[in-house]
């Protein structure tokens, strides 16, 4: 574009003849092939958009640029006064600015749906006669019997026919702590088996999986989303097509009113194509939403569609999952000083062979306090209970309630230490940690007129427990990636517009369902996919600044419309009588197009 502007200052400063032509040749030499190349996404996608039988805003886009350029060439051939070159070039690089801008934005990703079929197992170990088998998993069948080792993920759905182990089952239920697998326990496709070999009886592998299941769950959440209409495929709507027929109105006119001259005619037709042409318009959004996401980023949230700020500011309705979004899904002990120093010695040393989230976090916490692990020998781990050893001679055990001898136990998440010198077994109590800064979202978000809901696969009393620590009105408890995805649905049904905030598998669905929705850093790679936004820190407060500013972003959005609109309302009636060369209209239009990166950078 430089190159050119700077053969036209001589053709401006008075070059005539020769002179001017050759000017206008080299110009030729270096615009025709810049259009050709760097106009490609305008051409693309002008013809994909009539090939569709829509006027997209890139049509007159491209128009304006094949008839500056044309004409350029044809007033070049004729020695004529004027060439339009950098008039074509300029209104490229302007358009490809906002292109460049609306690119920085978006984050490149797969599909949530392809990340929860990749966790399919391929292969499954079936039982055949005492034989071990291994099957391609479309070639199991109901009924079959499969072995699933420890450290395994379950290929099918099922039910345990032997075996005891702890299965990880947060793909469904999102919390931490595994749940124990015995005889006549259920078991769904993508779980992990912890500790001991099962076997289990198929009730459904495959396509019919509750992992396959969800993945089609979230396709078809997926699709919905992407017929959201942003505000400028909006406004392009109408501005299209008013174009085209300013554009050839003008041409009619002049061919009437001249008696035919096609050359003056065409001239101000593309005069009128270029001033009307959508720079501004084209920049409008891509300029607020790259200053709102640097604003943001600084806040530490990642942007990664490029309409999720728009969407974020019509939210009224926020959803947020528990474990390791409103907590770190961490689990913490909390009564470990209210128990006798060798008790927690003794403790130590059996939680620090297992892997146990419960153990680990019990042996990291005494390490931290300074304790040394007592001297227990013959350590094992029994699958699905807990640790056993010797400790002075006696069996010392460290697991489930029932095991330890210690009947109902007690309502808190806890682990058992029962030391066999006749004493009652010792409860180690455990809570979540609250996630930094999630009491003052929750408190924005309901300050901003927001209805807050929490939605969790945990139990009642620590759904209600973390409800009425944050001061949240509807919760729901024990909920099913499906039932999640399905009060998302029924809330939009209800006319709500939903924020999801989620970090599991089992939130990828309601992420995926919802108007706009955020996960953690720390999610799982299915749910980071199918969110709108990504919390980079752990801090939660920036979540009630993202929707205050998406609305301030919106608002300019809508201030750079009617910059446009203005700029059009003067410069139009200009081009259609003749006023106003190619040249001068693509200043003009540079001119609106500053102006409108300027408001947008009043963002920031």
């Amino acid at each position: 574009m430089m190159n050119v502007m700077l053969l036209s200052v001589a053709v401006w400063s008075g070059a005539e003849g020769s002179t001017r032509d050759l000017f206008h040749w080299i110009s030729a030499a270096i615009a025709l092939p810049t259009v050709v190349f760097a106009g490609q996404p305008f051409f693309k996608s002008a013809w994909a958009s009539l090939r569709a039988g829509r006027l997209g805003m890139d049509v007159p886009i491209s128009l304006a640029l094949i008839l500056a350029s044309s004409i350029s060439l044809y007033e070049t051939f004729q020695s004529g006064h004027h060439a339009y070159f950098d008039a074509a070039v300029m209104l490229c690089f302007f358009l490809l600015i906002g292109r460049y801008l609306d690119h920085r934005t978006r984050a490149i990703a797969r599909s949530a749906a392809e990340e929860l079929a990749a966790l399919e197992v391929p292969r499954a170990i079936v039982l055949l006669d005492g034989a071990e088998v291994e099957k391609r998993i479309s070639e199991v069948l109901a009924g079959d019997i499969v072995l699933v080792r420890p450290g395994g993920r379950m290929p099918v759905d099922g039910v345990v026919t032997l075996g005891t182990s702890e299965v990880d089952r947060s793909l469904l239920t999102g919390e931490s702590l595994p749940s124990q697998a015995v005889i006549g326990t259920v078991v769904s496709a993508g779980e992990v088996n912890l500790t001991g070999p099962l076997t289990l009886r198929v009730t459904a592998a495959g396509k019919d999986s509750s992992l396959h299941r969800m993945a089609d769950l979230v396709a078809v959440a997926e699709a919905a989303k992407t017929r959201y209409t942003s505000l400028a495929e909006r406004a392009a709507g109408w501005y299209s097509p008013l174009v085209h027929l300013l554009s050839f109105s003008a041409f009619g006119f002049w061919m009437w009113k001249t008696g035919g001259d096609l050359r003056y005619a065409i001239n101000i037709s593309a005069a009128v194509l270029i001033i009307t042409c959508p720079c501004a318009l084209g920049l409008a959004v891509p300029a607020v939403v790259t200053a709102a996401s640097g604003r943001l980023f600084r806040k530490g949230l990642l942007i990664k569609q490029g309409t999720a700020l728009e969407r974020l500011a019509e939210v009224d309705t926020v959803v947020f999952d528990k474990t390791g979004t409103l907590t770190l899904g961490a689990p913490e002990p909390t009564n470990l000083d209210d128990h006798p120093r060798m008790a927690q010695e003794v403790a130590l040393a059996l939680a620090g062979a297992s892997s146990h989230p419960l153990a680990r976090a019990l042996a990291e916490s005494a390490r931290a306090r300074g304790l040394r692990p007592a001297r227990v020998e013959d350590l094992r781990e029994v699958p699905g209970y807990g640790i056993e050893g010797v400790w002075k001679g006696a069996r010392v055990r460290l697991g489930r309630a029932e095991w330890c001898g210690a009947g109902a136990g007690v309502a808190e998440t806890a682990t058992y230490l029962c030391t066999g010198d006749g004493g009652a077994p010792r409860a180690f109590t455990f809570a979540d940690r609250l996630r930094p800064g999630a009491e003052v979202a929750v408190t924005a978000l309901q300050k901003a007129g927001k209805r807050v809901i929490l939605l969790s696969g945990d139990t009642e009393a620590a759904v209600l427990a973390m409800a009425a620590r944050l001061g949240i009105a509807e919760s729901a408890a024990g909920q099913l990636p499906a039932e999640k995805a399905a009060r998302i649905s029924a809330l939009t049904a209800e006319g709500r517009r939903v924020l999801m905030v989620g970090d599991g598998l089992n939130d990828t669905a309601a992420l995926a369902a919802a108007h706009v929705s955020i996960s953690p850093a720390t999610a799982l790679d299915a749910a980071r996919v199918a969110s709108d936004i990504v919390l980079l820190g752990q801090d939660m407060a920036p979540i009630a600044d993202a929707v205050r500013i998406s609305r301030q972003a919106t608002r300019r959005i809508v201030e750079n419309f009617a910059i446009s609109g203005g700029y059009n309302l003067i410069a139009v009636p200009l081009a259609l009588v003749g006023l106003a060369t190619p040249l001068a209209a693509a200043l003009a239009m540079s001119l609106s197009s500053i102006t409108v990166s300027l408001n947008a950078l009043r963002l920031k």
